[in-house]
């Protein structure tokens, strides 16, 4: 039986972030469990090289939700990385932040601790941005954020399309203004290398001989002595093992799966617990409700000049970007999944953005004729639109006491008609956007949903046959000042002591865009306060 003051459940965004900073403590040890491998693989440090990663069982999990009206009855993906690093490890590596609002709403709920200020001084002190200090945007810290090399006429026409519909083009589109606004989106690539969390934060902390990395453990639950967390118990090459927690367990598997972590531990709603034979150890039935994802309306347009990358990821074409990466560090496998974002309202009368828009310089290939790329032969760009903050609300939970079972997902898309409403809105909008100079000289025709999809009923069709989700999962342990909230303001899981959850899952609602930006900011500061209630320890034993 291994001993340490902190156990982690999970290595990815949160979880690095947590080890490395909670380990720069001499005096305290550190064990950080990741159920997956290690973040070797070239596919990993590959920008691009993400397209095969995400065809990998051994670095993804393939969540499948259950099959809903708006989603043409058919389960949807929900892709996470299981590695080290987690979804920062696969993710498509864009940098957005959030604006002051989405901190101001947090704080309403969850207490001052978690307002913009304390947000905004969290992503300084994480930054290394390529355009240096500014407003809320670091130059100093662990995390290289650059900005996209690729710039032709098409990202130019982009920016000035996004100009003639009143959207500022920002130099940094993450300025916390809460104004409109387009530009090239930020990403966590340096010198043609992902930046993940493993890389910017765990890295640098690996030597220490205060911390542990356990890789291929599969954390089965936590273990509770009464109502006080002592440990937890894991899955590691087909046995069972107890790892124990002298001062705090802290769940950081992420918004799908903490959830389960904690029902498989007894703590959760009554009704899901006993008919899996769970004994209920403390009833908490908000855990797994209220969650929320991004469900995206895909947008394309074939172009008339090869202004896209579709043809660079098949053939010898793709053979020679590969070497010329490994030579040079640059071309298109060392780019991000997009290019460029924009933000805007669906209707004049909001005080904020409420539509979030990204483009990339490619098309997908709908047929399902494509080759190895999934890519079209034409050339073609897309945008991927969706309503910021989602009104419709899902649940997760677990249907099996077998930790290595997937979870139920209803993800509830649509539920709430505010979200198609805004989401045919904005595709309205970006037809639009189309039209202006000089991307309408480029422009060919829209491929999808295409140019006979012009009723809302049409473009509601296509965003449940050709929609996708986000991977923006948040809510699954919400954190609130609520007696009804899964986690308090200090993060603690309510009636039990000495255990947390630090991820995804106990934001209520989506900040604004994308959210491994904002769980690095929320580990950065709950690390500071998980050190602050400490006591001062001693050193750990050998």
């Amino acid at each position: 039986m291994a001993e340490f003051d902190y156990v982690i459940v999970g290595a990815g965004s949160a979880g690095c972030v947590l080890a490395s900073r909670l380990s720069e403590d001499p005096g305290v040890s550190v064990a950080l469990l990741e159920a997956g491998p290690g973040d070797v693989h070239p596919y990993v440090s590959m920008p691009r090289g993400v397209g095969k990663l995400m065809s990998m069982p051994s670095h993804m999990y393939f969540y499948m939700t259950q099959p809903e009206a708006h989603t043409g009855m058919r389960p949807d993906v929900w892709l996470r990385g299981k590695l080290v690093g987690g979804s920062s490890s696969v993710n498509g590596m864009v940098w957005v932040r959030g604006q002051p609002a989405d901190y101001e709403a947090l704080a309403k709920q969850a207490g001052e601790d978690w307002n913009w200020e304390q947000f905004s001084r969290a992503y300084e002190e994480i930054e290394n941005h390529e355009l240096g200090p500014g407003p809320t945007r670091g130059g100093n810290g662990p995390l290289r954020i650059s900005l996209p090399t690729t710039k032709n006429a098409l990202t130019e026409a982009i920016n000035a399309a996004g100009e003639a519909m009143g959207w500022p083009v920002k130099q940094d589109v993450n300025a916390p203004d809460a104004g409109d606004g387009v530009g090239y989106m930020p990403r966590t690539i340096w010198r043609g290398k992902r930046q993940s969390a493993s890389v910017a934060f765990l890295r640098p902390a690996r030597s220490r001989p205060n911390l542990t990395v356990l890789t291929g453990a599969v954390t089965d639950r936590v273990l509770l002595d009464g109502r006080r967390a002592t440990g937890v118990e894991i899955l590691e090459g087909g046995e069972r093992r107890t790892i124990t927690a002298r001062r705090e367990v802290i769940v950081s598997a992420g918004a799908v799966a903490s959830p389960g972590v904690l029902e498989r531990s007894g703590i959760g709603r009554p009704d899901v617990l006993e008919p899996l034979g769970i004994p209920l150890l403390h009833a908490l039935p908000s855990v797994g409700e209220g969650v929320s994802e991004h469900r995206a309306l895909r947008m394309q347009w074939r172009l008339g000049k090869p202004l896209s990358y579709n043809r660079d990821y098949e053939g010898l074409r793709l053979a020679w970007n590969v070497l010329r990466y490994y030579l040079t560090g640059d071309g298109p496998m060392s780019v991000a999944a997009i290019d460029m974002r924009a933000c805007f309202r669906s209707s004049p009368g909001l005080d904020r953005p409420d539509i979030q828009t990204q483009f990339g310089l490619f098309s997908w290939d709908v047929s399902g004729e494509a080759g190895g790329s999934g890519l079209e032969k034409e050339h073609g760009f897309c945008a991927v639109t969706n309503p910021i903050s989602p009104a419709s609300l899902g649940s997760i939970h677990i249907h099996s006491r077998d930790s290595h079972e997937l979870p139920a997902i209803v993800a509830n898309y649509g539920v709430a008609e505010k979200d198609r409403a805004a989401t045919v809105a904005a595709a309205r909008l970006l037809r639009r956007f189309a039209e202006q100079e000089p991307l309408r000289r480029l422009v060919v025709t829209e491929t999808l949903p295409g140019p006979d999809a012009q009723s809302d009923e049409d473009i509601l069709a296509s965003l449940d046959q050709f929609g996708c989700a986000g991977m923006h999962t948040v809510g699954s342990c919400r954190m609130g000042k609520d007696e009804a909230s899964v986690v308090d303001p200090d993060l603690r899981v309510r009636g039990i002591e000495a255990l947390r959850v630090v991820d995804a899952s106990v934001f209520p609602v989506i900040p604004s865009g994308n959210t491994n930006a904002p769980v690095l900011a929320l580990a950065w500061l709950a690390a500071r306060k998980i050190a602050a209630d400490a006591p001062r320890a001693s050193k750990p034993e050998t």
